[in-house]
């Protein structure tokens, strides 16, 4: 399994010593995808290199197809500046996402747009399923790009619930997973790096890398799929873990029950069950709006439980870490995600704790393809980028 790189022993800033190409590569690529188009003063600026460091740095992304010159812009003082951006053809990264309704494959360009993307839902995942929809979905993913675009694909990222079989589907028998190795299955299709995460861990990746770039550098991630999990971002680097398996939500254990845990209450599994004993049928995806057209009778009893589990297990996150932020997300329509953060933020108001400071409540801003694109995000992340705080600092 391909690992991803940590930036944690590197300088904070460019160095113009020799031996540093790639790092200040990297540098520069991840300060224009955070910024946009960039002219080269601003990123000697912003990155403490020299103005030739820079422009060697430029010339060589320019001439590897990384990096594409915009039209002059002319000032009022000075000679007119050009603005560098990304070429979206420079790259492309393939991210598959194995849940455990439905298994995706999408594929997105250096910019992050998806220019592809395929899905199939099931009653449970097995490995027989999952692998024959990779076959074929990334078959016709390749075929749909020039033999120099094929080139250019950096890599395939899987998104997946780990150790998938101990939370069971209902009528489903997920133990073939426990021995069935999705790497070297995945190897034999197609000759790429193959990333594996946590879905939910990919999810917060995909907040990091795609998502909005004014969060703080600490938060926590909260993602309601089928079953909710999360994400943990400290200095602005995700937050694995030695297992992988950091951030792991779901298995947080609420007040009461000593059973019962954040995944037994805050999931859309759990409004599936409700609908399935009123008699209703759910006939579209969670993050289609036409998914919740049943009655508020079911609806506010699952969103206040929901919210009142996901306060408690802030609360209790928030003893530990300072955190400044909380993210909530989901594959849930837009309208939703707001309810579940405005209800979360009214249930830690209503109960303060003394001592503590409460962190502030955001909605995610990637929305249900954050775990595919998550999953996408590893090789891009792997090749191409440095963490986010890398260029933030003095």
């Amino acid at each position: 399994m391909q690992q991803l790189q940590t930036v944690a022993d590197r300088p904070a800033r460019g160095s113009n010593q020799s031996g540093m190409r790639a790092y200040n590569e990297r540098l520069v690529l991840s300060l224009i995808r955070r910024s946009g188009p960039t002219s080269k003063a601003e990123i000697a600026r912003l990155t403490g290199l020299s103005a030739q460091t820079v422009s060697v740095i430029m010339r060589a992304l320019e001439a590897e197809g990384l990096l594409k010159k915009g039209a002059r812009v002319r000032g009022r003082v000075g000679q007119p500046s050009v603005p560098i951006s990304l070429n979206a053809e420079g790259a492309f990264f393939l991210g598959l996402k194995v849940g455990r309704r439905s298994v995706e494959l999408i594929l997105t360009d250096f910019e992050g747009q998806v220019t592809r993307h395929s899905s199939e839902t099931y009653a449970h995942p097995t490995p027989d399923a999952v692998m024959a929809f990779a076959a074929r979905a990334l078959q016709e993913a390749l075929a749909s790009l020039s033999a120099e675009q094929q080139a250019r694909v950096a890599g395939l990222g899987v998104a997946l619930p780990f150790g998938i079989w101990e939370w069971e589907v209902a009528g489903g028998d997920l133990s073939a997973w426990q021995t069935f190795d999705i790497e070297a299955a995945l190897a034999e299709l197609v000759d790429l790096p193959v990333y594996i995460c946590n879905d939910t861990s990919a999810a917060c990746g995909a907040e990091l890398v795609f998502g909005a770039q004014d969060k703080p550098r600490d938060f926590l991630y909260f993602y309601i799929g089928y079953f909710v999990g999360g994400g943990l971002v400290l200095d602005s680097k995700l937050y694995t873990g030695k297992s992988g398996n950091a951030g792991a939500l779901g298995s947080m254990p609420l007040a009461g029950d000593a059973a019962r845990q954040l995944v037994d209450v805050a999931s859309l599994a759990t409004l599936e069950g409700a609908l399935q004993e009123a008699g209703e049928t759910r006939r579209a995806p969670w993050s289609d709006p036409a998914a919740w057209g049943f009655g508020d009778d079911i609806l506010h009893p699952w969103l206040d439980s929901t919210t009142e589990a996901l306060a408690q297990a802030i609360r209790a996150a928030t003893c530990l870490i300072d955190f400044d932020t909380v993210m909530i997300d989901g594959s849930v329509p837009a309208e939703v995600r707001a309810e579940l953060v405005a209800r979360t933020r009214r249930h830690l108001a209503a109960r303060p704790l003394p001592g503590v400071t409460l962190p502030e409540l955001r909605e995610g801003t990637v929305g249900s393809d954050a775990r595919a694109l998550g999953a996408a995000s590893l090789p891009l992340s792997d090749r191409f980028l440095v963490d986010r705080d890398a260029f933030l600092k003095g």
